[in-house]
Formats: structure tokens, C-alpha cells, sequence
């Protein structure tokens, strides 16, 4: 018979039972950790992500979230575009998503000016840049207009572009001289995001394009045709059409695979 104070490993059978409790603790601490990490990682995740890689080998992640709401981030820079909460009866959650550095909108209309998702997704240094008439309806940011130039950071530049509706009787959706498409320039990428427009002639002068994103919703922005008549003067290395609703989209695939356009189109839910 062994000596009832201790355990027959020969340990004591309080520091025994010490050392069980302390190892359970520290299980469910782990546990908890790797549990916590990945919800974290899941939420992050939970959308699409492009990756681009820079000439210095530093990656770009683009996260599609929606329709026309997306965001870049490099180095731990965070670059959101047209950050908006919903979508038609999709929910977009920002909840777990990183602070933004930048913000940018394209223009004023709901589907792309959104003061509680820019809310949601401020920081005290977060610095908003859009056009006029969104300034003046959130009452705050950078106004920048078509044609001009902003250094965001070491490595970023920012270019405004022109974004309007040509087609008869719908140039009141989108006005020229009011909303921009933006380019931004990142460690040797060039990232075309053309907010809401239809093949304008301006387009001819967007050149060296690494990954655009191009809408597709008439009578908004484009029509199929006009989107592939403006991926082939672009000419992208990579297209991810966005904004376009119910448009059978993956006709513009077709269309740009049978011009032999060498385009890598790629289909995302960006309804």
C-alpha cells in the first residue's frame, strides 16, 4: 500500500493536483487563443482578397467587400474606397476590419458616400479625400478634383480622374466635372478604380494599368460593350469588373476572351 500523501508517480498529491489545475488553465488559455485568433482571421477573411506584389516585393492585398466598396492595404496602410454599410439587402461588416489611414469616395450617391461606415471605420488620423459635392454633404475631407495629384504616403501616390455619363438623357446621373475615378499608384503598381462612368474619351489617356476595376450597370455607368471597349483602350493586365447589380457579367469575360485581349478578367460577387 502506498503512502496515502502522495500520488503513485510519485509526486505529492497536492503539488499532484496543483500541477493538473495548471495545466487545465493553461489548455483553455490556449484554446481560447486559437479560438479568438481565428473568429479574428475568419472576419478578415470572409471577403475576397487580390494580392498584387510591388517591385520591392511588398504585397498589396485589395479585400472586395460589395458593389463598389473595396480596400488596399500595404505595408499596414489602410486604404479604404467607398466604404458603405449596405448594399440592396447586403450587409457589409467593418466590425473586425483594421482602422482606416485613407478614405476615399468617389462621389455623393448613397451607394458610395456613407457617413456611418466612413464613422465606423475612422480613426482621429484617418484622412477622408472626395469630391466637391461629397465634402460638402458630410461637411468634412480633402476635396480633390479630376486631374490632380496627391502623395498619400512614402510609396503612394494618389491621381484623380475624371468619372461621368455620356449617353443621352442619362448624363444626369453622374455629371462631368463632378465625380472621380482614382489611380493609385503603389510601389510600382498602378490600381485604376474608375467609380461610377461610361467609356469617356479620357480613358485613352489611362495608361500602364496593373488591376482596374470597371462598372457595369447601365444606365449608370456601362453596358457591357462599352466596358469592353474601355478594357481594350486600358488594356489591364488584370479587370475585375464591380457595380454591376444583375448585369451578366460574365459576358464581358466572353466578349474580351474572344477579342483576344489577353486581359485576365476576373469575376468577383461585387454586385
Amino acid at each position: 500500500m502506498g503512502n496515502p500523501g502522495w500520488h503513485k508517480s510519485g509526486f505529492p498529491l497536492n503539488l499532484y493536483f496543483k500541477l493538473i489545475n495548471l495545466m487545465k488553465k493553461i489548455s483553455f488559455a490556449l484554446l481560447f487563443v486559437v479560438i479568438s485568433n481565428f473568429m479574428a482571421m475568419n472576419a478578415q477573411t470572409k471577403y475576397p482578397v487580390v494580392t498584387l506584389t510591388g517591385k520591392d516585393g511588398e504585397k498589396i492585398n485589395i479585400t472586395l467587400f460589395k458593389h463598389a466598396s473595396l480596400a488596399v492595404e500595404y505595408k499596414g496602410l489602410e486604404i479604404y474606397v467607398d466604404p458603405v454599410t449596405k448594399v440592396a439587402d447586403t450587409q457589409i461588416d467593418y466590425e473586425n476590419m483594421p482602422k482606416a489611414d485613407y478614405i476615399l469616395v468617389t462621389h455623393e450617391h448613397w451607394d458610395h458616400l456613407d457617413p456611418v461606415a466612413i464613422n465606423e471605420l475612422s480613426k482621429p488620423s484617418t484622412k477622408i479625400i472626395l469630391n466637391a459635392t461629397s465634402e460638402k454633404e458630410l461637411g468634412k475631407g480633402t476635396i480633390m478634383a479630376n486631374n490632380q495629384t496627391l502623395d498619400l504616403a512614402d510609396g503612394i501616390v494618389l491621381e484623380s480622374v475624371p468619372a461621368y455619363n455620356t449617353t443621352p438623357g442619362r448624363e444626369k446621373f453622374h455629371p462631368k466635372g463632378n465625380g472621380n475615378g482614382y489611380i493609385l499608384n503603389i510601389d510600382g503598381e498602378r490600381i485604376y478604380i474608375a467609380g461610377d462612368t461610361e467609356d469617356i474619351p479620357e480613358m485613352a489617356d489611362i495608361k500602364n494599368i496593373d488591376l482596374a476595376f470597371l462598372p457595369v450597370n447601365q444606365p449608370y455607368t456601362m453596358t457591357i460593350d462599352q466596358a469592353e471597349k474601355a478594357a481594350l483602350t486600358i488594356k489591364p493586365k488584370i479587370l475585375i469588373p464591380y457595380h454591376y447589380s444583375d448585369t451578366p457579367i460574365d459576358q464581358l469575360k466572353e466578349k474580351l476572351d474572344k477579342d483576344n485581349s489577353g486581359i485576365d478578367v476576373r469575376i468577383y460577387p461585387m454586385q
